[in-house]
């Protein structure tokens, strides 16, 4: 199989806590899962057995739980499961976060009680709990934990400030950590602030690890964090149309005045010529009529002005530029009835189921008017008007006569001094939406019928006593009406609105026209919008608010769409005519959100289709969005760190699993490829495709460094691997990749460049380094460095003289020939420290490779270098992509390139030239893609690991699932009961590749070789079994029944019954044993011949056609 690599180059005090705690906290302590503080538990309960035991404190006492596989050989092989191991590098904060917990035992275990558990709090009997001491960090300290960048007011920088000032005007330009933990309690004033946060923000200030803090350095922590975290909202909003849009020609002729959705799921759209085409959502053409009666020649063709549906009675309303509204039926087309005679014409149109039976038809005309009947009997109504006479093949009502029925109300308002651009009616409110271009009434929130006005019945009143009769307002047919101050709301805008859209759930008005601006309103606010989105360069067309995603979506008449989030107000993508082939003009669109897509109607109908990724299901959980390709874990801070393919970082509490922070674009569009920590852990070094390397401040996104080659060396210059080591007092970052030379830079506090470049290559480098591109690299100080190549060539250099000190070549596997081309790629390379230090071990292997089909070779390298041993461990032969050994060298680590992770005692294996393979300790499978990170974190004797699968997960030293990164469930590292163990991961579990392996799902066999073979097996018996039982049968004696009987313990007589069924049975009695079936016996069947006589039944004693009685003898006996 190509390794990855290649297939990437042909195409990452109780009191006082509790005091302390929020009251959501509080709540949770107060309403335990189990039973009520106090109360004593069950002794066979969980909670009992704890209690039995005298365990102190659960947190404290218990560990990991141990899963039997691999443990019994790990204890004979004398290896520690959990031993208490120094960290390398001493972590101040690390060694703050191990103080024991003081907490009483009730308070820990409603503290546990609270986090989303999996399973019961282990308990195996035997087991001595109180051996087994770990590291824990104060649960409460750590519920109650926030950040301090979180905590900071405007008011508390102004004193932090002022506080440095004071600090530099004494002489003391920057704080040490005792001066600076001072300043912050006094300064922020908050007394739920600990020394471990203060001491954790320090060195995430002091990246550098200088040992002070300058207010300068201070604000720029606090700054970039802050805008990092805003890119962070603004990249997981980002949304975009696929481009370019999916076309669908359209015939030459008149432009679609609107596209509507329909009930099913179609789009239906109609010409200013009456053609109504009915479509699917993928644009295929369903249904094409032209509706419109033809004219005779010489009058005016009818054209049709805008168009609505009515879902719940099946109907299709057209107005027309004849002052017509006409039905049709929708499914048919067929005229169904139209209401003529209208005083303007309708331009725009709209429809509102208000009620059972009821709804309301709105439109508005050519005179600024609103225009609205509501109807009640509905149906009852529509039929009537059908069976009136027909104009033009069409049953018709002039309105004048419409209005007469009790069941239509008619109502117009005079709104706008200009055409009405759009209606709309609400029934939430309920409420008429109108706009124009006219700037003065550009949009209008009016009642539908007026309210109550006691001004206007006084008024009334005093007429009637003057003139001596009442005038009566009506509304129908004649003048408009105008509505009160108080039925309206009038929006004035800078040359008026063309379109207009409203969210209820958001209660957002936004509304675009002339002047290219969307401008967002508060409705009940029209003196000033809430927001102005700038971008477009012709008039807004259309405006659509989608609720569910909390996005704004417009489209101008220059044929330019863009995305809009509503949070931010910002535009997240545009799509311009050029990308899009949008061509023509602008007539009708319709944002779907059933299809995810914006519906464009010019020359031809398009559809813009979101880009959506593929949502991981329900039991699915992914740490990253992009393939993982390189993790690491920063012993400093606890936290785990990973980077992806497309340039995302994130950072990741170890302790709980939640996410810490995130940053993307680190190396622009490149994917990351390596990441390694500086020895203080504080900063983090990255190599991407681009052929550059970063030095990064993780906790805020600060770019330190950039380390690259020379701009025109940067061609095919992926970086493939890097490694930051220390020789003597100089500190250097390496990196390995496809320019196939080992870059070196210097890393040194005193060089202020931005960009630095390499230092000149070793001279041995240059004439007899590697011919191939180089994949990996590996160190082992003080002074010996390992590189592997693709075309497996392995290079141990002296890194003090940059001499080569010998080299190797991978071994083909045994049934490969030297003319077969095999990948002998070096994906990894680790060093067995505690042997290439030691003169002891100067003839026994010290340094590891991954070669061909799973292979994994020894290598001396002290004696000049020769091969010792080679094994196959990955049991599949596939691409070990990642070797990890313990601190001490017992244990081997191999993931494979299909998710595999194996253990191998390494211990006292390749000591001398003729040994035996490693022994197999444990394996299992981690992911379901190539594993492509590879750690052990060996104070907390956990396994991390990553993937091409997207997943970054945690796992112990025995292989027990610990969690994935970014669950929802935050686990804790030392409470094995809130591990994800017995669990594996959901997509490991159905993945084909983890079924048991046999036979005929291998394919080797098929349903009827097993069985055949089974009946051969069953016939080679068959001869020997034919008179024997195929179970024994149950032996009693009459003695023995007897005795049972006159036991007077005897309750019942199933013995004495059993024996009397099977005294002479010839069968299995069904006793818990085998089954009836099981005795069943089966029999050849004959092939029948295709003709055969009739059976002479008179020699059986049977005639069909005679009755005889039961005592009669058969003839011929």
């Amino acid at each position: 199989m190509a390794s990855s690599y290649q297939q990437h180059k042909q195409g990452i005090s109780v009191d006082q806590e509790v005091s302390s705690f929020s009251g959501e906290e509080k709540g949770l302590l107060q309403s335990s899962s189990g039973m009520p503080l106090g109360k004593k538990a069950r002794p066979t309960s969980a909670q009992g057995r704890i209690e039995t035991q005298n365990i102190p404190s659960i947190l404290t006492e218990t560990g990991p739980g141990r899963g039997a596989a691999g443990h019994g050989l790990l204890r004979q092989n004398g290896l520690q499961l959990s031993p208490e191991v120094p960290s390398a590098g001493g972590s101040e904060l690390g060694e703050e976060r191990t103080v024991k917990s003081t907490n009483p035992e009730w308070l820990e275990r409603e503290l546990l009680r609270q986090e989303h558990r999996r399973h019961s709090f282990p308990l195996r009997e035997g087991a001595k709990l109180n051996t087994q001491h770990r590291r824990i960090c104060n649960p409460a300290s750590t519920l109650s934990k926030l950040k301090i960048e979180q905590k900071v007011s405007l008011e508390s920088l102004t004193k932090l400030k002022l506080a440095f000032e004071d600090f530099e005007k004494a002489g003391t330009r920057s704080l040490g950590l005792p001066q600076f933990r001072l300043t912050i309690k006094k300064c922020l004033g908050l007394r739920d602030i600990s020394d471990t946060q203060i001491r954790e923000l320090f060195m995430k200030i002091d990246y550098s690890g200088q040992g002070s803090v300058e207010w300068d350095e201070f604000c720029t922590y606090m700054q970039l964090e802050y805008t990092k975290k805003e890119e962070l909202v603004v990249r997981s909003k980002q949304a975009a149309f696929a481009l370019p849009a999916s076309m669908k020609p359209l015939s030459h002729g008149e432009p679609i005045l609107r596209i509507h959705p329909t009930a099913d799921g179609m789009i239906v759209t109609v010409r200013e010529d009456g053609a109504v085409n009915y479509w699917s959502s993928k644009l295929q053409l369903r249904k094409s009529k032209s509706v419109f009666h033809e004219r005779p020649i010489g009058r005016k063709p009818k054209w049709a002005t805008d168009f609505i549906t009515m879902p719940q009675y099946n109907k299709l309303i057209i107005g027309t530029g004849d002052r017509e509204i006409q039905l049709y039926e929708l499914s048919s087309l067929e005229p169904y009835c139209q209401l003529n005679s209208l005083e303007t014409v309708p331009l725009k149109l709209d429809y509102c189921y208000t009620g059972p039976d009821e709804c309301a038809i709105v439109y508005g005309d050519a005179q600024g008017c609103v225009n609205i009947i509501l109807m009640t009997s509905v149906g009852e109504t529509l039929r009537l008007w059908k069976k009136l006479p027909k104009v033009e093949n069409v049953p018709s009502i002039g309105i004048d006569h419409a209005v007469q029925s009790p069941n239509m109300t008619y109502i117009r308002w005079k709104v706008h001094q200009d055409w009405v651009t759009k209606v709309k009616f609400f029934q939430s409110f309920p409420a008429v939406v109108s706009t124009s271009n006219h700037e003065a009434s550009a949009l209008v929130i009016g009642c539908i019928l007026p309210s109550t006005n006691i001004e206007q019945q006084m008024r009334e009143i005093k007429e009637v006593c003057r003139e001596g009769k009442l005038k009566k307002a009506t509304f129908g047919l004649g003048n408009p009406q105008h509505r009160a101050a108080c039925d309206q709301t009038v929006f004035s805008i800078y040359k008026g609105v063309i379109t207009f859209d409203f969210c209820t759930v958001n209660n957002l008005l936004v509304t675009g026209g002339m002047d290219r601006l969307i401008r967002m309103w508060n409705p009940y606010v029209p003196g000033r919008p809430t927001g102005i989105l700038k971008g477009h360069s012709a008039p807004i067309f259309h405006l659509h608010i989608s609720t569910e995603d909390s996005r704004i979506f417009s489209v101008s008449t220059d044929n330019s769409a863009r995305i809009w989030d509503i949070q931010a107000q910002c535009c997240l993508f545009a799509a311009h005519p050029k990308a899009s082939l949008l061509r023509g003009d602008l007539s009708a669109c319709l944002y779907s959100s059933a299809v995810k897509g914006l519906y464009v109607a010019t020359d031809s109908l398009a559809l813009l289709s979101l880009k959506t990724k593929a949502e991981p299901q329900g039991c699915y959980i992914m740490s990253h969005k992009e393939a993982v390709l390189c993790c690491g874990y920063s012993t400093e801070f606890r936290q785990v760190v990973s980077c992806t393919e497309g340039s995302v970082i994130k950072v990741w509490d170890v302790d709980t699993g939640n996410q810490v922070f995130e940053y993307g674009g680190a190396h622009g569009l490149s994917a990351i490829t390596c990441m390694t920590f500086d020895p203080k852990g504080r900063r983090l070094v990255t190599g991407g495709r681009d052929g550059c390397l970063k030095i990064w401040n993780f906790n805020n996104g600060h770019c330190l460094k950039i380390l690259s080659r020379e701009d025109g060396d940067l061609r095919d210059a992926e970086i493939c691997d890097c490694s930051y080591l220390q020789v003597h007092r100089n500190a250097f970052v390496m990196s390995v990749g496809w320019a196939r030379r080992i870059d070196v830079y210097l890393d040194s506090p005193e060089d202020t460049r931005h960009v630095q470049r390499p230092q000149p290559s070793w001279q041995d480098d240059l004439k007899r380094g590697h011919r191939e591109d180089i994949l990996c690299i590996a160190q082992c100080p003080p002074c010996l460095l390992a590189t592997g190549s693709y075309d497996g060539e392995i290079i141990v250099w002296n890194l003090v003289s940059g001499h080569i000190q010998c080299r190797f070549l991978s071994p083909l596997p045994p049934q490969a020939d030297e003319a077969q081309t095999v990948d002998r790629s070096v994906q990894s390379l680790v060093f067995l420290r505690s042997r290439a230090i030691d003169a002891a071990f100067s003839s026994a292997a010290s340094l590891l490779s991954s070669g061909t089909e799973g292979q994994v070779h020894f290598w001396n390298v002290l004696n000049g270098g020769k091969f010792l041993l080679s094994f196959t461990a990955s049991r599949l032969q596939q691409q070990i992509t990642k070797l990890a050994v313990t601190q001490d060298d017992g244990l081997l680590f191999a993931a494979d390139d299909v998710g595999y992770i194996y253990v191998y005692d390494i211990k006292h294996c390749a000591l001398t030239l003729q040994q035996k393979p490693p022994q197999t300790v444990n394996f299992w499978r981690a992911h379901i893609s190539s594993i492509t990170g590879l750690q052990m974190i060996e104070n907390e004797q956990v396994l991390l690991t990553s993937s091409a699968d997207c997943t970054v997960r945690l796992w112990s030293i025995l292989g027990e699932f610990i969690g994935t990164f970014g669950q929802p469930e935050r686990w804790s590292l030392h409470t094995a009961s809130s591990w994800k163990h017995p669990a594996v991961p959901y997509e490991v579990l159905i993945d084909p590749l983890s079924l048991p392996s046999h036979s005929m799902l291998d394919g080797k066999m098929t349903l009827s070789d097993v069985l055949s073979s089974e009946s051969t097996e069953d016939t080679g018996t068959e001869s020997e079994s034919l008179n024997k039982v195929r179970y024994p049968l149950p032996s009693f004696s009459d003695r023995e029944i007897e005795a049972e009987i006159n036991s007077p313990f005897h309750p019942q007589h199933g013995k004495w019954l059993r024996h009397e069924i099977f005294k002479h049975a010839n069968k299995t009695p069904n006793h818990g044993g085998p089954k009836a079936y099981h005795t069943l016996k089966y029999f050849d069947v004959a092939d029948a011949p295709t003709t055969c006589e009739k059976p002479d039944l008179s020699l059986a004693g049977i005639d069909p056609f005679i009755a005889s009685s039961v005592d009669e003898e058969p003839a011929g006996i």
